[in-house]
């Protein structure tokens, strides 16, 4: 386990964002292994939600890809597997948009609500002002590496 002592105020760089990232994400991904679900499919879940719980299938993959840094031939399998899992379902009214099931709605809400209060334990005592530069360097930091990624 890598640690970084209080007492250090590390420079932010690739490595130090890394660690936050994979540290996060291993105690999400032992939330939604405990649900029986992906880190892919929460990602894909929540795309849904932030669409308004209705969003068309293409719209749904470049989204998921652009977030995952992944081919849309992967995001089209989690899809697939969401909704084999009875997680997506078409949506009647128009059937080349995607909806979640009640399970899937189910799934979205407590996963969210565990890491919620993961989340609230990892930024307790964070200053509110050292959040809003930290959100904006990360913002600043992701704009420019998409940027890169779109001229590659």
């Amino acid at each position: 386990m890598t640690t970084i002592a209080s007492t250090v105020n590390p420079t932010v760089n690739g490595r130090v964002i890394a660690l936050a990232h994979f540290a996060g994400r291993a105690l999400l991904e032992g939330v939604l292994d405990r649900h029986g679900a992906t880190f892919h499919q929460s990602v894909t879940l929540r795309a849904v939600v932030a669409a308004g719980e209705s969003i068309g299938r293409d719209e749904l993959v470049a989204d998921v890809a652009g977030s995952l840094k992944t081919d849309e031939s992967v995001v089209r399998g989690v899809i697939e597997e969401l909704t084999a899992a009875k997680l997506l379902e078409e949506d009647p009214a128009t059937t080349s948009r995607l909806r979640l099931t009640d399970a899937g709605r189910e799934l979205y809400e407590s996963t969210t609500t565990e890491t919620a209060q993961i989340s609230a334990r990892l930024y307790a005592g964070i200053p509110a002002d050292d959040l809003a530069i930290a959100g904006r360097v990360l913002a600043l930091v992701t704009e420019r590496a998409n940027t890169e990624l779109a001229s590659a």
